[in-house]
């Protein structure tokens, strides 16, 4: 069966991007564009990674992160953070919250496969 990634980010260039990049290497891929519908797809049916945009609307990125972090149910789903978000302070508050990396935008397509690869069941 293969990977399971669900990509959360409101912006299509992006997301359809990391749609390509993930399913050329054999992932099944999903992707949403909103916090609300990233946080019932992945408490639905859980994925394997979730590649998690941090500005979103109705719930940002840390707040999704926080959430599966403290769901139990949720412990094997791994959180790569992709965010133009890229202060010390971000990156910080990301990882504390229980974000598996954590991914500056721009970002170089090998790099975040190599993360994917690196943290993928």
């Amino acid at each position: 069966m293969p990977i399971r990634v669900l990509i959360v980010d409101d912006e299509p260039s992006i997301a359809m991007s990391l749609e390509f990049i993930m399913e050329k290497e054999g992932y099944d891929v999903e992707v949403v564009g909103d916090g609300a519908e990233a946080l019932n797809r992945i408490e639905e049916d859980p994925p394997d990674v979730l590649l998690l945009d941090v500005m979103l609307p109705s719930h940002d990125g840390f707040e999704i992160c926080k959430r599966v972090r403290e769901n139990d149910h949720l412990s094997g789903v791994k959180v790569l953070m992709i965010t133009a978000k890229g202060r010390e302070e971000d990156i910080e508050k990301g990882l504390s919250l229980g974000a598996d990396d954590y991914i500056t935008k721009p970002f170089a397509i090998k790099d975040v496969v190599a993360k994917v690869k690196g943290v993928a069941p």
